[in-house]
């Protein structure tokens, strides 16, 4: 049947020329990563308790929620977080592959099945629910240069005039700036006079909500279909006070005879933060910490570059005094991860070449395999896409190994086609036509052997399955393709291409005489291994004793060698995590993380250093003693920079 594709060459073509169409558009639209998506889904639910600690969250709202929320369809586990700043963190773990809006919508379910039963204040604060990928994509800090700004302009700078821009960016599933550093009306009371006027605590929050309030008077003169008013007027309103010389006038308590009690009597009012829960710098400078992490199923590298054009469009209109600097970005260790790689790639097809041309002798014949074997491997991204695969080092690895094993079909073809233009003196469209008649059969069962190795391990489950299934479809799809370009193409180049020159004089060149005078040494290295064969076939025991040399070599190394899931990589990034003794303030907590600072800057091959006090970066843990120092290297210091360990402060 086969023997038939050399009369449709045009088919062949462009058969191939879909395979690589379909391909190079797969390869474009094919997510970017380092490994495949081994985290489960995880739906993250965050709410605020302003004024509580840890117990009264647990008590009041999270034993609620957690009570409701267990037994969700797909859910593994639940892991919750409650801070003394009166924030909480509930990640329901949800089975691999469980599709991440469903997910979402199972819990939203059972979340509002409960919220009656949630604190009035926790319920007006919000409770936000997002599917969310559990690593960090970037770390940005927006910084004062001369320290001009503080934190709570940074912060309030940041949210209003960038977080909204760069949550617009496709991929982003979460950006947010650590701390509650929002522009709010603190009012500080005095006790002192509080006892004096016999004033409580409710009555100034009862008299703040009914004189500081939106207001909605209505209308004067609107149609009642009555009598006809010749004008309407809509009144308004002033509405929230914004100033704190209004919020000062505010009356607390007054009497028939006009007597008054004001807030500023009683307290002092400023514009402050509505929170001073974390503490963050960069090299010293203040500065606002905006953390962004990407969609499930998203392309790292393409939402990354998205951000970095974001925000130099941005930088454009910041005060003056003010910058950025990305102080963690994944793309940086991930695209150097690929590049080395896709150099291994290359290199090991150009090797392939050259030995294919090393042994074939002939620059025609070589020519076929190089022509065939990218389609084979490009068009295995087509597949990749189909089983919701995305480009990591697994894949990759995985192709480089592929083009050993797909460039045989493709020499199998032309090793025939001369064999029987030098055995019967035919034309190579003659020899192709009786070539595939006879060898069409062969490379079909070799292609159902090999694909029998790696399709079962496809079906293997938990996080090793997910690595290994990825390996194995892309070693198997590019050996399907290779069989497909071996049974269609390749005759068809070799019918074009090839010509019979065998029994002919060959014309003499440095590059045919270095071939002749490799073969004479590889026939006589042949010679001496078939005499070692000889030797040693009837000697069952020397047979039997290699065996067991080599089972005893591999159960050897397998106790020497280090075992591990993921081999470790130096990402350039050194995480201090900063712990104070337990009731340690946050002003505390902040010295010891400036103090860090500058023992880092002593210390060469480091870039730059971006602190937190108040937040553990690698649990996204809050808390007055904890706090986290990232330490940027620079590239040229990875391999022999040496830190200090170990050193309490």
């Amino acid at each position: 049947m086969f023997s038939k594709i050399i009369y449709r060459p045009v088919l062949a073509i462009v058969i191939s020329v879909v395979i690589v169409f379909m391909g190079m558009l797969s390869m474009k639209q094919l997510p970017t990563a380092q490994f495949p998506e081994i985290a489960p889904t995880t739906v993250s639910i965050f709410l605020a308790f302003p004024g509580s600690n840890a117990d009264v969250l647990v008590k009041s709202t999270l034993s609620n929620l957690e009570n409701a929320i267990n037994g969700v369809q797909g859910m593994r586990y639940m892991a919750t977080d409650a801070t003394s700043a009166g924030e909480a963190t509930l990640n329901v773990v949800f089975e691999p592959g469980t599709d991440p809006n469903q997910a979402v919508i199972r819990v939203k379910t059972r979340v509002d099945q409960v919220m009656p039963l949630l604190p009035e204040l926790v319920q007006r604060e919000g409770v936000v629910i997002t599917p969310i990928q559990p690593s960090m994509l970037m770390y940005v800090n927006l910084y004062s240069k001369d320290n001009k700004l503080d934190e709570k302009f940074l912060y309030n700078y940041a949210s209003i005039q960038m977080l909204p821009e760069i949550s617009r960016i496709d991929g982003i599933g979460r950006s947010t700036i650590l701390g509650s550093r929002t522009y709010a009306m603190r009012v500080w009371l005095n006790p002192e006079r509080m006892r004096a006027y016999n004033i409580a605590v409710e009555e100034v929050m009862e008299a703040l909500a009914e004189q500081s309030l939106i207001g909605r008077p209505g209308r004067l003169g609107q149609s009642s279909g009555i009598d006809a008013q010749s004008l309407e007027y809509v009144l308004t309103y002033k509405g929230q006070y914004n100033k704190p010389e209004e919020y000062e006038q505010i009356i607390i308590r007054a009497n028939a005879e006009g007597e008054s009690i004001h807030l500023k009597d009683i307290a002092k009012v400023e514009l402050g933060s509505a929170f001073f829960d974390i503490y963050s710098n960069l090299d010293g400078h203040p500065s606002a910490a905006i953390v962004l992490k990407q969609n499930l199923g998203s392309n790292a590298t393409e939402v990354i570059e998205n951000v970095k054009l974001k925000l130099e469009e941005m930088k454009k209109t910041f005060p003056p005094g003010v910058d950025y600097k990305i102080s963690y970005d994944v793309s940086k260790f991930l695209d150097a991860s690929i590049e080395q790689v896709v150099h291994t790639l290359r290199d090991a097809f150009i090797l392939v070449a050259l030995v294919v041309f090393l042994f074939l002798g002939d620059f025609r014949s070589t020519i076929i395999p190089i022509i065939a074997v990218p389609v084979s491997l490009i068009g295995a991204f087509f597949v990749m896409q189909m089983f919701g695969m995305s480009i990591n080092l697994i894949t990759l690895f995985a192709l480089v190994l592929a083009i050993g094993i797909v460039v045989d079909d493709a020499i199998v073809v032309v090793e025939a086609v001369h064999a029987k233009m030098e055995e019967e003196l035919l034309s190579p469209f003659e020899a192709v036509k009786r070539v595939m008649g006879e060898i069409s059969g062969a490379i079909i069962a070799i292609t159902l052997v090999m694909v029998s190795v790696f399709v079962p391990i496809a079906f293997m489950s938990g996080p090793v399955g997910t690595f290994y299934r990825q390996f194995s479809i892309t070693m198997a799809s590019s050996i399907i393709l290779s069989a497909i370009v071996a049974l269609t193409l390749t005759p068809v180049l070799c019918a074009m291409i090839l010509k019979n020159n065998h029994g002919k004089p060959r014309k003499k060149s440095p590059v045919k005489m270095f071939i002749d005078w490799f073969n004479k040494r590889f026939d006589k290295l042949t010679g001496r291994y078939v005499g070692l064969l000889k030797l040693i076939v009837n000697r069952r025991i020397v047979t039997v004793l290699v065996l067991v040399i080599f089972s005893i070599g591999i159960v050897v190394e397998n106790n020497i060698l280090p075992g591990g899931f993921i081999p470790g990589e130096d990402q350039g990034t050194i995480y201090a995590i900063i712990q104070t003794p337990p009731g340690a303030t946050l002003e505390r907590t902040n010295q010891v993380s400036r103090e860090l600072q500058k023992i880092c800057e002593k210390v060469e091959g480091i870039e730059s250093v971006s602190s937190l006090a108040g937040y553990e970066i690698m649990t996204e843990g809050r808390g007055s003693n904890a706090g986290t120092c990232l330490i940027n290297l620079k590239p040229v210091s990875y391999t022999h920079l040496t830190l200090p360990t170990n050193r309490e402060v």
